[in-house]
C-alpha cells in the first residue's frame, strides 16, 4: 500500500531501465491509471525504499525527476503530492531572484553588498546626461558598444582569460543571460546534452529547460570536476557543451585547480566539447586561469558586474573562443539587438574612472568580514567557506535533514537555501545547506541569526521527516 487507501503495486520490472526510472515509470503508470490520485501524499523517501526494497537514494532520485516533470509536488516539511494534471503549464521552480526583506535574515541570495555604489552610479549617470554625445536614441551598435567593450577587456586583465581584444567580448544582461546566449551559439540537434557540475546553480536547470536540453552532472571533489567522471558522463550521454563553474562554485566554493583545469581542458579537447565558465561569483584576483588561457579554441569566459560591483545594472558579458565571435554576436543580436546604450555609457565610465575598481575592493572586504563572522559563529561545525566566496556551505550534522533545518530556520525568520535546490533530477542532493554571506541586514541581525542556526544544530528537530 503507497498511499493510505490506495493499494497500488509498483512494478520494477522495465527492462533496461535503472532502478530509479522503473519506479519513476511506474508511479506515471500509476497516475496516468487513477490508482495515484492528483492530491495523494506518497510515503517519505525513507517508508517507501524499505517497502519496496531500494535504497533511499533511488526513490529520491525518483521522486526528483518526477517532481521536475511536474507530476509530483514537494513542499518543504509537508512531503511530497501527486500534481494536479489538469493545471496547465509546469510547476515552477524556487525563483532564481528574491525580493529583499529586511524583516527576514535571508541567506538565500548572495547580493552584492551597499558600499556607496548607488551615488556613484547616480554621479556616472548626471555626467553623462552632462556628456551631451547625443547617442541615446537610435540601436546600440558594435560602434557604440566598442568603449564598454574595450573597458571590459581592461577589467579582466592580460592574464586571466588568456590574449583578448574587444573584438572578441560580447556583451548582455548579465552573466544568466550570457551564459544562455553562449548555449544558443554551441547546442545543436534534436537532442542537445549539456555536461555539468553535479551540484549547480539552479540557474543551468532553467537554461536548459528554455532551450529543451539534457543536463547531466560530473561529480566533483575538493579539486573541481573529476576528469574520470567526465570522461564517463560523455561516454554514457554524449554532450557538446561543459558548462562549468570552476573558480567559485555555488553553492560549495569549491575552487578548480590550475592542474585540474588542464586536465579537463585536454578531455575536452579530445572530446570536442566546448567549455563554458561562468565565472559570476568570483570578485576577488586570483593566480588560476580562466579555460579560456587553457583551451582558447574551445572555452568561453563569462562573467558580470553583479556579484562585485551592482546587481541593477545587469551589465555581463562573454569572451568567445578564438574564431566563434561572429556566432555569439549573432545570437545576441537576434536576441536583443544590444545592450541599452545608456547603461552601456554608465558602466563605460564606472569602469574607466576607477569607481567600479573601488567598489569592488570594498566589496570583497566587506564579504571577508562577514564570512569570518559566520566562521566564528558556525566554525564548530562540517563548513566550507573561502573569504573571497560570497557563501558557505554548511554540511549538517546527524539528526537534521536539509528541508527540516530550512523549516526549522523559517520558524526562527531565516531562509536558507537547502541542497536540493542545486541537485540536478538525476543527482542525489546531500544533506547541507548553502548560506549567502552577503545578505542584506544589518549586522547585528546577521549574528543573531547565526547564533540562533548554530543553536538550532545543536539540538535537531525530533519530529524531522522519517
Amino acid at each position: 500500500m503507497i498511499v493510505p487507501d490506495t493499494i497500488w503495486p509498483p512494478n520494477l520490472s522495465y527492462a533496461g531501465k535503472s532502478k530509479y526510472k522503473a519506479l519513476a515509470q511506474t508511479i506515471r503508470d500509476g497516475i496516468a491509471s487513477g490508482d495515484l490520485a492528483a492530491g495523494s501524499k506518497l510515503p517519505p523517501v525513507r517508508d517507501l525504499a524499505f517497502r519496496v526494497g531500494v535504497t533511499p537514494g533511488t526513490v529520491a532520485r525518483a521522486y526528483t525527476l518526477l517532481t521536475d516533470e511536474g507530476r509530483l509536488s514537494a513542499a518543504v516539511g509537508r512531503g511530497t503530492y501527486v500534481a494536479d494534471v489538469t493545471r496547465k503549464g509546469r510547476k515552477p521552480e524556487p525563483p532564481l531572484l528574491h525580493l529583499v526583506d529586511e524583516s527576514t535574515a535571508d541567506f538565500r541570495s548572495s547580493r552584492v553588498p551597499d558600499v556607496g555604489q548607488g551615488l556613484l552610479i547616480d554621479d556616472a549617470f548626471i555626467r553623462l546626461g552632462h556628456s551631451h554625445r547625443r547617442r541615446h536614441i537610435n540601436y546600440p551598435t558594435s560602434i557604440t558598444d566598442i568603449e564598454a567593450r574595450k573597458a571590459v577587456v581592461d577589467w579582466i586583465g592580460p592574464v586571466r582569460a588568456g590574449h583578448l581584444d574587444a573584438h572578441q567580448v560580447v556583451l548582455g544582461n548579465g552573466a544568466q543571460n550570457c551564459v544562455i546566449l553562449a548555449l544558443q551559439a554551441e547546442l545543436h540537434g534534436a537532442h542537445p546534452v549539456i555536461l555539468t557540475d553535479e551540484l549547480a546553480y539552479p540557474g543551468v536547470r532553467h537554461a536548459a529547460r528554455l532551450l529543451r536540453a539534457q543536463v547531466v552532472g560530473v561529480a566533483m571533489d575538493e579539486d573541481g570536476l573529476i576528469p574520470e567522471a567526465l570522461a564517463e558522463a560523455y561516454r554514457t550521454h554524449g554532450g557538446q557543451v561543459l558548462l562549468t563553474s570552476a573558480e567559485v562554485h555555488s553553492p560549495t566554493t569549491t575552487q578548480t585547480s590550475y592542474a585540474r583545469k588542464k586536465e579537463i581542458a585536454a578531455l575536452a579537447e579530445r572530446f570536442g566539447l566546448t567549455i563554458i565558465e561562468d565565472d559570476c561569483h568570483s570578485i576577488a584576483p586570483t593566480d588560476v586561469p580562466a579555460y579560456r588561457a587553457i583551451l582558447p579554441k574551445q572555452s568561453y569566459f563569462i562573467s558580470s558586474l553583479t556579484k562585485g560591483v551592482s546587481g541593477a545594472l545587469r551589465f555581463g558579458y562573454a569572451v568567445a573562443p578564438v574564431d566563434r565571435v561572429s556566432d555569439l554576436r549573432q545570437v545576441a543580436q537576434s536576441s536583443f539587438h544590444g545592450i541599452a546604450q545608456p547603461i552601456l555609457d554608465v558602466c563605460t565610465d564606472l569602469l574607466t574612472s576607477g569607481d567600479a575598481g573601488r567598489v569592488k575592493d570594498k566589496v570583497v572586504a566587506h564579504t571577508a568580514e562577514r564570512v569570518r563572522l559566520a566562521v566564528n559563529r558556525l566554525g564548530g561545525w562540517d563548513l566550507r567557506w573561502r573569504e573571497d566566496a560570497p557563501f558557505l556551505w554548511l554540511q549538517l550534522p546527524q539528526g537534521w535533514r536539509s528541508s527540516s533545518f530550512a523549516l526549522a530556520c523559517e520558524r526562527k525568520g531565516i531562509s536558507v537555501r537547502p541542497a536540493d535546490e542545486f541537485a540536478l533530477s538525476d543527482q542525489r542532493a546531500p544533506n547541507a545547506v548553502r548560506l549567502a554571506a552577503t545578505t542584506c541586514v544589518s549586522e547585528s541581525r546577521y549574528l543573531q541569526a547565526l547564533d540562533d542556526m548554530n543553536t538550532l544544530l545543536a539540538n535537531p528537530n525530533r519530529t524531522m521527516e522519517s
